[in-house]
């Protein structure tokens, strides 16, 4: 630790003290530059026994401001800074001063640094960290659509590589993600990762996170969950198609015989129907109940032959008389009332339900 490893224009600054205390004083500047990183607790004792022996040099009290900053001594930092700024007047460090507002819990008053004319002479890397405190304060107060545009510069361009270049794409990654931007917020950490050549930040983790692959299977659950509930609407929609067969072959069996068309639907809609009603009386029957089973499915068939009879003359207009047509529509709902008798069946409607249904 020598005052020759302090850079030129510093000990340049330091020629206004005596030789023994510009020496001292610029060993403490050293010791700062070394220690700020990886101890700035002790860099910062540096920098106040530097400020004790030299407190009317602007770069001292720079240097106190700088170190009180990375220990997060916020209000000291931001009192040093300012009177090192009235000291050499300029913009430097505004940057620092609008964070210093932020450790406080004052973002509007980092957003009024951002907005001062000091502001305007800030150019490269110095205006570039400026709008990243300034787009991290407006996310401070929930503006992220705000803080978004802030960062939105000609320096936002994903071939560039740097440790500023990183921070810019960092930035506006992180306040995407805020404004719920996701895919956008993962090109941009993906863009962060490249240009961070020496490792400053953690933004291929944080490319990673986002591109976690239990949230693709999660979104792939869900789309499968979707199918099923597809599927489910299909087998609805299959039984309520069988239901509206039920109604259409109600409504052919109340037509009259003029239609030989519609009486031979009706037919083939009972020819549908005939399967589903042997079954239930099947399984319904004992062992005992053959002949009842038998009678049942004779019903179904088409074997009583005078219903069928009566079927066939209303088709082919033997049967001229109206009233002959309507006992016979009668004792086909009798016969299968008693039939449903028989085996308990619930499944025949009465006059009401075939009413509501035709």
């Amino acid at each position: 630790m020598q005052p020759g490893d302090l850079d030129g224009a510093v000990r340049r600054d330091l020629l206004s003290l005596d030789k023994n205390n510009a020496e001292t004083v610029a060993r403490h500047l050293v010791m700062v530059a070394r220690l700020l990183e990886e101890d700035p607790e002790q860099a910062l004792e540096h920098a106040r026994a530097a400020r004790q022996r030299a407190g009317r040099i602007a770069v001292v009290r720079e240097t106190a401001g700088v170190a009180a900053y990375h220990a997060g001594e916020w209000a000291e930092a931001l009192s040093e800074l300012r009177t090192a700024r009235r000291m050499s007047g300029g913009a430097g460090l505004l940057a620092v001063m609008a964070d210093c507002e932020r450790g406080l819990g004052r973002p509007e008053r980092a957003i009024e640094l951002g907005r001062s004319d000091e502001a305007r002479l800030l150019k490269g890397d110095e205006a570039t960290e400026l709008r990243i405190v300034v787009a991290g304060a407006r996310m401070d107060l929930g503006q992220y659509d705000q803080a978004v545009v802030t960062l939105q510069t000609p320096d936002l361009d994903p071939s560039r590589t740097g440790s500023a270049a990183a921070r810019l794409d960092y930035a506006y990654a992180e306040a995407l993600l805020a404004a719920g931007r996701e895919e956008e917020a993962l090109t941009w950490f993906m863009n962060a990762a490249s240009a961070d050549l020496d490792g400053e930040t953690d933004a291929e983790e944080r490319a990673a996170d986002l591109a976690d692959p239990d949230s693709v299977e999660w979104a792939s659950n869900a789309a499968f969950a979707d199918d099923d509930e597809n599927d489910s609407d299909e087998d609805g929609s299959v039984a309520e198609d069988t239901t509206a067969d039920d109604t259409v072959a109600d409504a052919v069996a109340a037509a009259t015989g003029d239609d030989k068309d519609t009486v031979a639907d009706a037919e083939a809609a009972a020819t549908g129907d005939e399967t589903d009603v042997v079954a239930d009386a099947e399984a319904a029957a004992t062992g005992d109940d053959k002949d009842i089973v038998a009678d049942a499915e004779a019903a179904a068939t088409g074997d009583d032959k005078d219903i069928v009879a009566d079927a066939e003359a209303t088709a082919t207009g033997d049967d001229t008389d109206t009233a002959a047509l309507a006992d016979a529509v009668t004792d086909a709902e009798a016969a299968a009332d008693a039939l449903a008798a028989d085996f308990g069946d619930d499944t025949v409607p009465d006059d009401t339900e075939r009413s509501d249904r035709g």
